[in-house]
């Protein structure tokens, strides 16, 4: 017969092995929009604006949902909420198999977008709920799955279009997204936080809290980098140091590697220093990477600075996501909601943004945008520590 602890683990391994394939679904909803849009154009005749309309529906959506899913997951907890979310995704990917026209695409990119949204935020607060000694480290092995995921459907798609067609594809993606709702309706979840009733009196506290604003703020800058350089710096490497679009697509998976890579050193490392000092010395190694890449004066050093951001990149968001779980152990899935929503606006702004630079000047130009970002990051994350040391932190 197995101990309290070691049904305690037993539970813990169970929920995190349904939050990372939740994850792994989310990679999926981030990547599958763009992989499938050429397919699309050639099934529904329809302009890149209208293009540009889906991927704005589909971030608006995801917004929404991480707006409201922190005060329904700490107020009903996370079992239902990410069963109807893995529900969504799926749902929306059999109404991309069934598009006819584009309608039914927007209605499918908003609902991806809903479910998505609802995904990311309630396995990132999950994760940290049952990891409460070791949030940095199982978030950054959590955000591992993420690149997986999001790797998987161009991988999908360049391998066995030609022999199997979109559609299958798409059924082989609904099949993926129903791992997670399964192993959702399998195990047993924590109970709400505040079930009886939500205490919108400390939750007005948490609002006014500095830290809270200060890491909500780090991740608007954090989401915008890596939104922009995963949009961007193919173009970037393509038309400056005249990599084929094939060349610029490794280099692309370059740094998507080092992120997962890093993510799984960080995952170790934190156990050995404090997350806010992980955070500083990444966003360093970002900020160096970021001004190479800007001002290499040969492909190899550019190539080598997009490395080098995916490297400092890695331990950024999730370890950011620890400090806020650590700060609000008691409304953790209200402050990930609230910082999500923050990231998410950074994410939506700044590849705008560099796009607008890019157009008046130059994409070279455009790409110190994520210079200033990283400059940002290091400048906040010394007032978080400034702060976390001034005083001990109250538990809300």
């Amino acid at each position: 017969m197995k101990t309290q602890p070691e049904q305690n683990r037993a539970q813990t391994l169970k929920l995190m092995s349904s939050a990372c394939a939740g994850m792994f679904v989310f990679g999926i909803v981030m990547a599958i929009l763009g992989a499938i849009m050429p397919s699309l154009f050639e099934k529904i005749q329809f302009n890149k604006s209208e293009a540009g309309d889906l991927f704005f529906a589909m971030n608006l959506a995801m917004l929404l949902m991480s707006l409201i899913f922190g005060p329904v997951v700490d107020r009903f907890g996370y079992k239902l909420f990410l069963i109807l979310c893995a529900f969504l995704v799926a749902c929306s990917l059999f109404l991309f198999i069934l598009a006819s026209n584009y309608t039914i695409i927007l209605a499918a990119a908003i609902v991806l977008g809903f479910g998505g949204g609802g995904l990311n935020g309630g396995t990132n607060a999950l994760t940290s709920d049952i990891h409460p000694e070791k949030r940095g480290s199982a978030l950054n092995l959590l955000g591992i799955f993420f690149g997986f995921g999001a790797l998987s459907i161009p991988f999908l798609i360049g391998v066995m279009l030609e022999h199997i067609g979109l559609e299958y594809i798409l059924v082989l993606s609904i099949l993926v997204s129903l791992v997670p709702l399964f192993l959702f309706l399998e195990f047993s979840f924590p109970k709400p936080k505040h079930g009886q009733g939500f205490p919108l009196r400390q939750i007005s506290h948490i609002l006014k809290d500095p830290v809270l604003w200060l890491c909500g703020v780090l991740l608007f800058f954090q989401s915008g980098n890596e939104f922009t350089l995963g949009g961007w710096i193919s173009t970037y490497l393509h038309e400056f140091f005249g990599f084929t679009p094939k060349v610029a697509s490794f280099i692309l998976a370059g740094y998507w590697a080092a992120i997962m890579g890093g993510r799984l050193m960080s995952s170790r490392i934190v156990k050995i220093w404090k997350n806010q000092t992980l955070v500083f010395l990444s966003a360093l190694v970002s900020l160096a990477a970021a001004v190479l890449i800007v001002a290499a004066p040969s492909g190899f050093l550019a190539a080598l600075g997009v490395v080098g951001i995916g490297l400092g990149f890695a331990a950024i968001f999730p370890t950011t996501l620890a400090v806020v779980g650590e700060s609000f152990p008691r409304f953790s899935g209200t402050a990930f909601s609230f910082v999500f929503v923050i990231a998410l606006l950074g994410g939506m702004t700044s590849p705008w943004l560099t796009g607008k630079i890019a157009h008046a000047a130059s994409l070279q130009q455009g790409l110190f945008i994520p210079v200033f970002n990283c400059s940002m990051i290091v400048i906040l994350q010394i007032a978080i520590i400034r702060i976390l040391k001034r005083k001990r932190r109250p538990e809300f």
